[in-house]
């Protein structure tokens, strides 16, 4: 078994995160996790209190991604996007902007699903405008989040 399970996260050049996790299932069901809607709506929800009410995944080259969140005090915030580039089981290449309510710079992201160790290793590039974009990413506690959220993924896989 290896020692990913908790989420790492690299800083590659100027404006690259390479975030790391692994998950104790197949990459096929990791994959369907990160595109089909009615699975990322189930734990795509950071901290505690926070829920999905509409997602839209197209898991199409061109198809559209949309996510909407609303926080336990009623705030929310909301995340368009399209997938550019999907290889089934392996690999997703998408753009993603946030909107808080302006839209940010779009966010370049390439998710590998490699099998390694009985389970799969996720690795995600995100690549952002620039230094300061991503200096912003890391101090808002983003990958906090992604972090709790991965904790409720990993109650949803089935186990190789």
């Amino acid at each position: 078994m290896t020692n990913e399970m908790n989420l790492t996260v690299a800083q590659e050049g100027d404006r690259t995160l390479v975030v790391r996790r692994f998950f104790a299932a197949p990459p096929e069901a990791v994959y369907r996790a990160h595109t089909e809607p009615e699975l990322v709506q189930q734990w795509v929800l950071g901290p505690p209190g926070w829920t999905m009410p509409v997602c839209r995944s197209e898991p199409k080259p061109g198809g559209e991604i949309y996510y909407e969140w609303v926080g336990p005090e009623g705030e929310g915030f909301h995340l368009t996007g399209e997938f550019v580039e999907l290889v089934p089981f392996e690999r997703t290449v998408h753009v993603e902007r946030m909107h808080l309510p302006d839209p940010t710079p779009d966010n370049r992201v390439v998710t590998t699903f490699e099998a390694v160790d009985g389970g799969t290793r996720l690795t995600m590039r995100m690549t952002v405008l620039d230094a300061a974009t991503r200096a912003q990413m890391l101090e808002s506690g983003m990958t906090d989040g992604m972090e709790m959220s991965y904790q409720r993924l990993d109650g949803l896989l089935p186990t190789n």
